[in-house]
């Protein structure tokens, strides 16, 4: 992912926090000498000193059939985002497009189905826990749980993560703040997310014009 400076997070305990916050994503990888994706939910984890990201698909899913076959696989996860007018500039610029991506490089491999079922243990019970009347998987009918065969888990240990937060920081304090006004003032979600992002997020814009 092109990066320019001024956009690279480097700051691991944001952007991990990010990845457990928008943890659906898209999982990249080659078929037959095509890329193929899914989008699905994709957990961020630490263990012995490495990082992961578990996640699971269809058995008719044709992508996991060339999972043993992948040199390095590419996860992509999304965050606010929203058009920027230039028209909010106190100078003449063309108007952009600010957002949040995390790419995320690892090695995939298929688990076995011991570790598949803790994995959606965890997984429901990460979901399930603001709902009003949580379902717990222990207590699932062995008919329903027979589901379960008909996926297939895996892993990605982490090699490589690219973070970009393009929020801006290449615009003055005043041209700043009124972006997050004007974006506040939308009505759309993604608008007023991207302005909650921003007010969190907002660098030192010493210098910049």
């Amino acid at each position: 992912m092109y990066i320019p400076a001024l956009f690279k997070e480097t700051d691991h305990a944001k952007i991990t926090e990010f990845l457990k916050s928008n943890a659906f994503g898209l999982l990249i990888t080659q078929h037959d000498g095509k890329p193929l994706a899914t989008h699905l939910p994709l957990e961020y984890l630490e263990k012995d000193g490495k990082a992961y990201l578990h996640g699971h698909l269809a058995k008719r899913n044709v992508q996991w059939e060339s999972f043993d076959q992948q040199g390095e696989v590419l996860a992509v996860f999304n965050g606010p985002h929203s058009y920027v007018s230039a028209s909010w500039y106190s100078i003449e610029e063309v108007s952009t497009w600010n957002y949040v991506a995390v790419h995320i490089y690892g090695k995939l491999r298929t688990m076995d189905q011991e570790e598949l079922m803790p994995m959606l243990e965890g997984l429901m019970a990460k979901y399930e826990a603001d709902v009003d009347e949580p379902i717990d998987m222990s207590k699932l009918s062995k008919k329903t749980l027979n589901q379960v065969y008909g996926i297939v888990g895996f892993e990605i240990e982490i090699t490589d993560i690219q973070a970009k937060y393009k929020m801006s920081q290449n615009r003055s304090e005043k041209d700043y703040e009124n972006i997050i006004d004007q974006l506040e003032d939308d009505r759309g979600t993604q608008s007023a997310e991207t302005a909650k992002l921003m007010r969190v997020f907002k660098p030192d814009l010493d210098g910049n014009t």
